[in-house]
Parts: structure tokens; C-alpha cells; sequence
């Protein structure tokens, strides 16, 4: 499984960091972004809450 965020839509608001931080980071621009590599198991559940939870839907989980 992989996360991905969308830089455009993304408006920073650090959510996905909060309920994910296994995966999510917040990069210098202030957006989220995914850890590289794949989502360590014990981080699915997770890290599909962050992408539920995200107020723009710029996470992409597949």
C-alpha cells in the first residue's frame, strides 16, 4: 500500500501528520506529504483515517 499527496489541493493543514505520523510529514512548503516506501502495516488503518479525514481529499491511498 502507498499514500500519496496531492501538492495542489493540499492546503497544510497538518491533520494527516497528527492522526498518521508513520507516514505524513509536513515538507518546507508547509504541505503534507507521504514518507517514501510503502505503509508499514501497523500504519494502514491509519494512515486511511488521515486520508478520510483530510479536509480537500488530497490523499490518494492504493
Amino acid at each position: 500500500m502507498k499514500a500519496i499527496v496531492d501538492q495542489d489541493t493540499c492546503i497544510g493543514c497538518g491533520l494527516c501528520a497528527e492522526v498518521c505520523p508513520a507516514v505524513f510529514d509536513m515538507n518546507a512548503n508547509g504541505k503534507a506529504e507521504a514518507k517514501a516506501g510503502s505503509v508499514p502495516a501497523d500504519a494502514e488503518a491509519a494512515c486511511h483515517d488521515a486520508a478520510e479525514q483530510c479536509p480537500v481529499e488530497a490523499i490518494e491511498v492504493r
